[in-house]
């Protein structure tokens, strides 16, 4: 079984859209196997997002993932990288297919609502960050 992180970020837990998003992902079959809500720190967002750091909209990510409470989640399932990431759709919220949760709920880029890994490497080491 495959391990992914994903985390509900700030405005999908103000819009409240929790509960929506994590049925989309349990009705695909994936298991929850850790749960936790929390206030990310300036320090953690921005280990989580290393590989932006130099870039234009690094600062933004920073302040947008710290602005509020976000769910973190290790999700497990047979190709569950891929499946959440369908699940979520495309990051840009103007490419998301309806049907996925940026497709249907997101309106602005910063604001995409859902993270998730993209691969078994990031997963691996974001699940290390999140869940110590």
């Amino acid at each position: 079984m495959e391990r992914t992180l994903v985390l509900i970020k700030p405005d999908g837990v103000e819009r409240g859209l929790v509960g929506e998003i994590i049925k989309r992902y349990e009705m695909k079959g994936l298991k929850i196997k850790e749960l936790k809500s929390l206030v990310p720190t300036r320090e953690l967002a921005e280990k989580h997002y290393e590989e932006h750091r130099g870039k234009e909209f690094f600062e933004d990510l920073i302040n947008y993932l710290t602005s509020g409470m976000v769910i973190a989640m290790i999700l497990e399932g047979e190709n569950a990288i891929k499946c959440v990431r369908n699940i979520n759709g495309a990051t840009k919220y103007q490419d998301a297919l309806p049907g996925t949760i940026r497709g249907d709920f997101a309106y602005k880029d910063t604001y995409n609502l859902v993270h998730a890994s993209d691969c078994q490497a990031s997963a691996e080491r974001e699940i290390a960050l999140w869940f110590k």
